[in-house]
């Protein structure tokens, strides 16, 4: 997203008026979680996110009053990543003030289970059936959602028998992937976790040291996967996927959706 993420986060990027990051708060909160950690980079600020705007609902009353504060009655922690040495390095630079297992939501990954308006908002469910999954079964558990063939080869693509996860496979060619089912940037880990990255160091594996924790635990039968099933995966990271998924978000929006596509298709005539 360079230069836009420059001066921006792409994580607050607004989905039409609601930055993205709220609608991942949101979600953890619908979930249950009411002690959330962030993890940035050195350069990278997130105030205006963590800021109560409470005051300022009044003008823009047409919206839910919980799109200006959803980090009230929430725990806030920051932790500073100094190097994008991927999502196992970055975990491990807040676990010492985990315990126990933890929700985890990539910051530029956006999955809307709704078609409601933002005055009658509802936060996505995704994260709360992880979460019900894993008290269910106690082990650890990840978001999938089914990708078109021509995009299995961008994701990590999983092989599941029932809720069982059989194998891994980083971004494959579609005739060697063992489904199009993909990691969608949502896991419940077990609290072993911190132990694993010990063992599955990031100087031996690199950037796949997730994966290998993953794999662990899929070695020993401890790994389950829950598909989406229609939900609207949005993806801030590209500016063409993001465009996409503004045009997509806009046209299922209760109070935004008759005005748009009668523009879009007077346009699309011109």
């Amino acid at each position: 997203m360079f230069p836009a993420s420059l001066a921006v986060a792409k994580e607050t990027l607004p989905l039409y008026d609601v930055p993205l990051m709220t609608h991942l708060i949101l979600e953890a909160k619908a979930a249950g979680i009411r002690r959330i950690h962030f993890i940035l980079s050195p350069e990278k600020s997130i105030e205006g996110t963590l800021t109560n705007h409470n005051d300022l609902h009044v003008v823009r009353q047409d919206l839910s009053r919980v799109l200006f504060s959803p980090l009230q009655d929430c725990e806030i922690f920051i932790h500073i990543q100094h190097q994008p040495k991927g999502l196992g390095d970055a975990l491990a630079t807040a676990l010492h003030e985990i315990e126990g297992p933890m929700l985890i939501l990539l910051g530029d990954n956006a999955l809307l289970d709704f078609h409601a308006s933002a005055r009658e908002f509802q936060a996505s469910q995704v994260s709360k059936k992880l979460v019900d999954h894993f008290h269910a079964h106690q082990v650890s558990t990840v978001g999938l959602v089914e990708v078109e063939r021509e995009d299995v080869s961008k994701y990590g693509i999983v092989q599941l028998e029932g809720h069982a996860i059989r194998s891994i496979v980083e971004k494959p060619p579609i005739d060697q992937a063992p489904s199009r089912l993909a990691l969608c940037g949502r896991y419940v880990f077990s609290e072993d976790l911190q132990e694993l990255l010990k063992l599955y160091d990031y100087e031996s594996y690199g950037e796949l040291q997730s994966i290998a924790v993953q794999e662990h635990w899929m070695n020993q039968g401890a790994l389950h996967g829950v598909p989406f099933s229609d939900v609207q995966w949005y993806d801030s990271g590209s500016p063409l996927t993001w465009l996409q998924a503004q045009i997509d978000h806009v046209l299922r929006r209760e109070d935004t959706a008759d005005e748009f596509r009668a523009w879009l298709e007077k346009r699309l005539e011109d």
